[in-house]
């Protein structure tokens, strides 16, 4: 009864919800300044729903509206996370005890595997990482089943409970989990016993990137204009799988006030271990600009984005889907905005697209190296007349480009400090410098190519005049 008061004091005294007309100003002037074709957003406060829409359209040109179904990518990990912790509070499942004990297909080519338990499967201290298990450029699994085998030959990186790492495929593990405890497929777990107990009928998981429906499919961002493109090959059930939209999310967003679960077990949720202060089971932990304490998790693919955020104090919950990739993230953008407006702030919009000025230089550098290859290759027989022996071999620097493109992604992996990508991810995350280096491996490879050709064919000709064959 006292915390009923107190919390109905607590959002007595809170900031007054944004209005539906200042919220969709905002969007829509987001959306102009930066080109983002579409978004849907999600706000809640206690048991109430403050606004839901779309806006914009998706990549085949439809409206986005609240009914549309929008990729949440990573925010599907507080979904997995419910999911265990339903099976926890029936008895079924202990946190605290080896995964392998629910779930003995578990094995990894390290004994210490045997070890890791189901609380740091969600709270992402397993000891797995991408250093050691190269989950996106891997042959990516068909199924949740899959997604485990293909871990019989992989090693931790640290033991069990040792350092947090954030990992896909513990949410993998967590769902297949689901899956061999509860006897029924995740997507059927999650149907049955999330999604229509909520209300949440728009709502389903997936487990590849073609499964995604045209309405989630996104976009990348180039000079400022927004390209439709397929998703690159990934497999995400469990760990960035679900599907909604924003009336869905708004259902979602007060179930966290309580619903689905005790309690106790939302506190469990929202209690980060040791080894990590800042993420709990499925849910980060923060604290908005005016210090307010926060539960989030926010959720990138290569074409969309997405964004949940729950103010615990005030009772407001916040969910944002957008349809272009993490490179401009524009979800946690908005999401910044609107948690501005909550608060009482004036949004920041941005006066251009993000990251227009490096995309037009890296067009005019574009420009300038297919130039230049041109008029390097244009002169290639005057450069063959008038350099001979170890002076040709220099050709080679003219292949470094070529060499610094097909090496892209272990690049990558060296600078994120061993984070896993495939090839065409890179080209995904910078669109505008990929197509440089491409244009540079070109430029360089002709240019190369043509001057050895005519090496090879005044040597030949100065072979014939002297008589030498």
């Amino acid at each position: 009864m006292l915390i009923n008061v107190l919390t109905a004091i607590t959002l007595a005294l809170s900031p007054s919800s944004p209005s539906p007309a200042s919220v969709d100003a905002f969007v829509e002037r987001y959306r102009e300044a930066t080109g983002l074709p579409g978004a849907a957003v999600a706000i809640v406060k206690g048991t109430e729903v403050v606004h839901a829409a779309g806006y914009g359209r998706t990549s085949t040109g439809e409206p986005v509206t609240a009914g549309t179904p929008m990729a949440v990518a990573s925010v599907s990990k507080s979904f997995t996370s419910l999911a265990v912790m339903q099976l926890v509070e029936q008895g079924r499942v202990e946190l605290d005890r080896p995964v392998r004990g629910y779930l003995p297909e578990f094995t990894m080519a390290d004994p210490r595997a045997a070890a890791i338990t189901v609380r740091q499967l969600l709270d992402q201290t397993s000891g797995m990482a991408d250093t050691t298990f190269r989950e996106k450029s891997l042959p990516q699994p068909e199924t949740l089943e899959g997604s485990v085998a293909r871990l019989r030959t992989a090693k931790p990186a640290a033991a069990p409970g040792a350092v947090f790492s954030y990992h896909n495929t513990n949410y993998q593990v967590a769902a297949r989990l689901v899956e061999v405890v509860s006897g029924e497929p995740f997507a059927s777990y999650l149907r049955a016993h999330v999604f229509t107990p909520l209300g949440m009928t728009s709502s389903t998981t997936l487990d590849r990137e073609r499964d995604l429906p045209a309405s989630a499919r996104g976009h990348l961002v180039v000079l400022g204009r927004a390209v439709a493109l397929p998703e690159p090959t990934g497999f995400g059930n469990g760990s960035g799988g679900v599907v909604s939209t924003a009336g869905d999310m708004a259902r979602w967003l007060i179930a966290q006030n309580g619903g689905l679960l005790t309690p106790a077990s939302v506190k469990e949720l929202r209690t980060p271990s040791r080894a990590n202060e800042k993420y709990a089971l499925g849910w980060f932990l923060g604290r908005t600009p005016h210090g307010a304490p926060t539960v989030r998790h926010g959720g990138d693919l290569f074409t969309s984005t997405a964004d949940q955020l729950l103010m615990p104090g005030s009772g407001y919950g916040v969910a944002v889907m957008a349809n272009t990739g993490m490179a401009h993230a524009d979800a946690h953008a908005l999401m910044d905005g609107l948690v501005a407006l909550i608060e009482g702030d004036t949004p920041q919009v941005p006066s251009s697209p993000p990251y227009l000025p490096v995309d037009l230089a890296f067009l005019l550098l574009t420009l300038v190296t297919a130039g230049l290859a041109v008029c390097g290759a244009a002169r290639s027989r005057r450069w063959a007349r008038r350099r001979t022996g170890w002076r040709r071999a220099r050709l080679v620097v003219w292949l470094a480009p070529l060499a610094l493109c097909l090496s892209a992604a272990p690049v990558f992996r060296v600078l994120a400090r061993g984070a896993d990508i495939m090839w065409i991810q890179v080209v995904y995350l910078y669109p505008a410098f990929m197509i440089w280096l491409m244009t540079a491996a070109a430029a360089g490879t002709v240019v190369a190519g043509s001057r050895l050709c005519w090496s090879f064919v005044l040597s030949r000709a100065s072979a014939r005049s002297a008589g030498r064959v």
